[in-house]
């Protein structure tokens, strides 16, 4: 992680200009984001009190959050990178030897964090997407020295996939195959394909296989791509790969390799794209936010005469730049799963237009049939989320709460709203 430290500044300018074939389009959406800015220094974004924020730290560990019961003491923990937090008071385990990252010069070796009983041992295990373009690996829990106090455990650590490089910044943890177990869905930086990673399915197995969607040198699958998500787009009972230059057509067997690519426009580099009818006409659309720019979007299912499948765009929010994760939940109970999102602060250490403003995190509630089909809310101003956003009841009390880290620190916003 050194080298990444010390050449942060090219990389950080390199990178905003890759999120966009764009240009222009990129120019556009910075000088929005400047503008939005100033107006929000003098029109402060105010939460509206439904939640209790816990600070875990302030230190900049993670870029993403998970949650286990790596204790096994009935009580779920908190997981930020190589940390791991102990409920309920939130004692500080380290998981292997790691640091404290300055939050404006350099990157995490933690990008997104996921919390699982890998090898199905009865203790959960931990893993972790590094740096984008680096192999993915997980950590297996020690078991009774899990909580490293008189006699630390050595936290074994196993490599993802045979060393494939994760490309695309918005890898998903999804059930892909519908076993009851979260897989990988993401990009393979050296074949140039979007592939997933099947976890392993029998007591004792350590290793994850990879399954390719489809052919080589597809669109989504370099490095710092973004965007991708998981979703029945056509209707047809079988769930679709979705990025932002089209779709990749599901079928029954999602090991096949035959998954038919259809090209559409889905907008600009956003986070983890959701898939769900937003204005109510049976039609799935698609739900994603600017990774490093400004707006939260709604792309809009139109079916031509030929029965070509197009999205049209609409604009949700444009409240903060940066949304660089998003989630599905039912926060309000109301029985339709909601929208999260929030800034990844300081995403390129504060060098883009609002990358340094207040860490925002927000939820969208839907209306389908009733325009404008949304309403934002706004959770908090200063959190945010990272790479990858949590939701899990953590009180007992029904309700899922959130769980994130970024630049900002590690945070724990329990949900407070009335049914």
């Amino acid at each position: 992680m050194k080298t990444i430290a010390l050449t942060g500044t090219i990389l950080a300018c390199w990178l905003t200009t890759a999120y966009s074939q764009d240009k222009p389009l990129m120019r556009v959406r910075e000088q929005q984001a400047a503008a939005a800015s100033t107006e929000r220094a003098t029109k402060p974004v105010v939460p509206e009190g439904n939640f209790k924020k816990t600070t875990l730290t302030r230190d900049f560990i993670s870029e993403g959050a998970a949650v286990a019961d790596l204790n096994k003491d009935g009580k779920m923990d908190i997981v930020a990178g190589y940390y791991w937090f102990e409920a309920p008071n939130w004692t500080r385990h380290e998981i292997a030897p790691s640091r404290t990252y300055d939050p404006r010069k350099e990157y995490s070796d933690s990008f997104l964090n996921m919390g699982m009983d890998v090898n199905q041992d009865g203790w959960d295990d931990v893993v972790i997407i590094d740096f984008p373009g680096k192999p993915g690996f997980w950590f297996e829990n020690p078991k009774n020295n899990a909580t490293g106090e008189s006699t630390p455990g050595e936290w074994k650590k196993h490599i993802l996939a045979n060393s494939m490089g994760i490309a695309n910044e918005s890898p998903g943890f999804i059930d892909i195959d519908g076993d009851g177990r979260l897989d990988i869905l993401c990009g393979d930086k050296d074949k140039k394909q979007i592939v997933w990673l099947k976890a392993p399915s029998k007591p004792g197995e350590t290793a994850w296989i990879r399954y390719p969607l489809s052919k080589e040198n597809v669109p989504g699958t370099e490095i710092f791509s973004h965007g991708i998500g998981f979703g029945d787009i056509n209707k047809d009972g079988f769930n679709d790969v979705v990025i932002r230059e089209g779709w990749f057509e599901g079928t029954a067997d999602k090991k096949s390799g035959n998954w038919v690519f259809h090209p559409a426009n889905l907008g600009e580099p956003c986070s983890h794209m959701q898939i769900l009818d937003v204005n109510g006409d049976g039609k799935n659309d698609v739900v994603s936010a600017s990774a490093h720019a400004l707006g939260v979007w709604w792309h809009e299912q139109i079916t031509d005469e030929q029965g070509q499948i197009n999205f049209k765009t609409h604009l949700m929010s444009n409240t903060t730049a940066q949304t660089h994760s998003s989630i599905m939940a039912d926060l309000n109970g109301d029985g339709q799963k909601d929208y999260i999102t929030g800034k990844r602060f300081l995403a390129h250490h504060g060098r883009d237009p609002g990358d340094s403003d207040p860490a925002i995190l927000m939820w969208f509630e839907f209306t389908p049939g009733k325009e404008p089909y949304y309403k934002e809310h706004i959770i908090d101003t200063d959190s945010g989320s990272g790479l990858n956003i949590t939701v899990h009841d953590m009180n007992g009390d029904r309700k899922p709460d959130i769980i994130v880290a970024n630049k900002n620190g590690v945070f724990l916003l329990e949900n407070k709203i009335k049914k």
